[in-house]
């Protein structure tokens, strides 16, 4: 018989695997249909973008841990789709500081949407009522393993 900490490393391991496979479906059904070459890469950059609001290239790429190199590239791709503005830094007129455009707000505000609407029909048609019940439990029970302070 396992003891309380091999049974709670095993619970660990067993979590940690279904909400990393939930996390990629969930991932893969949030990206707009009509623009399916969008990168997660570049979808990130742009909630950063809208998340800290004017900055830099070289911010963003300290921010997403990659090459500035590698950050304008992505950077380049948002501005042709019209998703991101630039203008000079009045502080220095060396940078450029690049905000969100509204077309760039609108593309991201439709990704959580379209996840909540893919797992809410996902959970009523492959779950029963009582299997519903026992995952809103386990939700609220994440939601105490994530406020805990061990």
């Amino acid at each position: 018989m396992a003891s309380g900490s091999e049974h709670a490393a095993e619970t660990a391991a067993e979590l940690m695997k279904a909400m990393v496979r939930l996390r990629a479906r969930l991932r893969a059904e949030s990206v707009p249909d009509e623009t399916p070459s969008w990168t997660w890469s570049q979808l990130m950059t742009l909630g950063r973008i809208i998340d800290e609001g004017p900055t830099t290239v070289s911010e963003l790429a300290h921010g997403e841990h990659v090459r500035r190199q590698s950050m304008a590239e992505t950077i380049a791709s948002l501005r042709a789709q019209g998703l991101i503005t630039s203008v000079p830094d009045p502080d220095d007129g060396r940078k450029t500081l690049i905000s969100a455009s509204v077309e760039g707000r609108a593309l991201l505000a439709t990704i959580p949407a379209a996840r909540e609407k893919w797992l809410s029909l996902t959970i009523a048609k492959a779950l029963g009522p009582d299997e519903q019940q026992t995952l809103l439990k386990a939700a609220a029970i994440m939601n105490q393993i994530a406020d805990s302070e061990v």
